[in-house]
């Protein structure tokens, strides 16, 4: 009997159901209480990422604070909780920038990363205070760290053309690349004018299937963050790519469960966000040697800034790029405005350098 095509999105989500259980049974009660009170309100992803941030908490408590040395996590009440102090969350925050997991893998948070992880248990810690299990929450009084933006590191036009030209030729390749390039070329080349030509996230081009495909329009239907469905239409130079792959596509046998997959790997299954990202930097370090880290987010940047570029119009670049507050769009595209700005106070001459010519007499 065979086994059913798995829908990317829902074996996703099972995993994410699965994978948090299995850390909250070695966590206190109080955070499956935690979980359960959010339950209505979050997608399984975001509160998996929740379970992983209070496993790395409840790990420092344990490892780094003599008070609770003698403690499990599991072993840990409301009373004990309620023992931590501001000073312990200011020493979290600092454990944050280099600590060992689990399995004693060495692990780095930036800015970012330190913000998610205190923005969690400072949730975890307000659920607590309001639902009155502990008597204070010193959770509160800890400030996020001050997030400094990163210029948008996107490919310049000339660098679309090269990465584009090294997906398709296999040029510069290294020798082993190259034996491995017929086979992958058409797929590579698709995923890539995928990328350049519509801003999907590499979460949503990984989890396209064939029959999202709309031809008649030029059209893809993807699953964005939340479960939100919305159509993306993209160019006939797309659209070429896309049919010059599907026309190999079809003639490979996909891995039982992954018949629907629009993108396969080499070993015929659903193809993954890692290899994506490693196809996607095996051709930056030939396009673009000074940009050899780039990464599939960069190439959905590169779609947002030509886009703002051709049309001015932030709206739509949020709308297209998917983004729920367009204040995130205005941050990573204002850099591109104020040289708009700066653009047209150099377009106004007041006064020529040299002086006017009089008229002969």
């Amino acid at each position: 009997m065979s086994k059913k095509p798995v829908d990317y999105y829902e074996q996703r989500e099972r995993d994410c159901v699965l994978r948090a259980r299995e850390i909250l049974k070695r966590l206190p009660p109080a955070c499956q209480e935690f979980i359960d009170d959010i339950q209505m309100n979050t997608s399984p992803l975001t509160r998996l990422a929740y379970v992983y941030d209070m496993e790395v908490f409840f790990q420092f408590l344990t490892r780094e604070i003599a008070l609770f040395a003698d403690l499990s996590p599991t072993d840990f009440t409301y009373a004990d909780i309620n023992k931590v102090t501001g000073r312990h969350i200011r020493q979290y925050a600092n454990y944050l920038s280099l600590y060992y997991n689990q399995d004693d893998k060495e692990m780095r948070n930036r800015e970012a990363g330190q913000t998610r992880k205190l923005s969690s248990i400072r949730s975890f810690f307000k659920y607590l205070f309001v639902n009155e299990k502990i008597d204070k929450n010193t959770a509160e009084l800890i400030e996020l760290p001050k997030r400094h933006e990163k210029p948008i590191l996107r490919l310049e036009v000339d660098e679309v053309a090269r990465i584009l030209d090294a997906a398709e030729t296999g040029e510069k390749l290294s020798a082993r690349q190259q034996l491995w390039h017929d086979k992958t070329r058409l797929r590579d080349l698709a995923i890539l004018t995928l990328f350049l030509g519509t801003g999907i996230r590499v979460s949503e081009l990984v989890g396209l299937d064939v029959d999202k495909l709309d031809f008649s329009t030029n059209s893809l239907l993807v699953t964005r963050k939340g479960g939100k469905q919305m159509t993306l239409y993209y160019s006939d130079e797309v659209a070429g790519a896309i049919k010059d792959y599907l026309a190999e596509r079809k003639e490979v046998q996909a891995a039982e469960g992954d018949e629907k997959a629009l993108f396969l790997s080499m070993q015929r299954n659903r193809i993954g966000v890692r290899a994506v990202e490693n196809l996607v930097k095996k051709y930056a370090r030939v396009a673009a040697p000074l940009k050899p880290k780039l990464s599939p987010h960069k190439l959905r940047s590169t779609y947002g800034t030509a886009l703002y570029q051709e049309t001015g119009d932030i709206y739509l670049v949020a709308d297209v790029l998917g983004h729920s507050d367009v204040n995130t769009t205005k941050r990573h595209y204002a850099a591109m405005s104020d040289e708009r700005r700066r653009m047209a106070a150099r377009a106004v001459v007041l006064r020529s350098d040299t002086p006017e010519e009089k008229p002969d007499d």
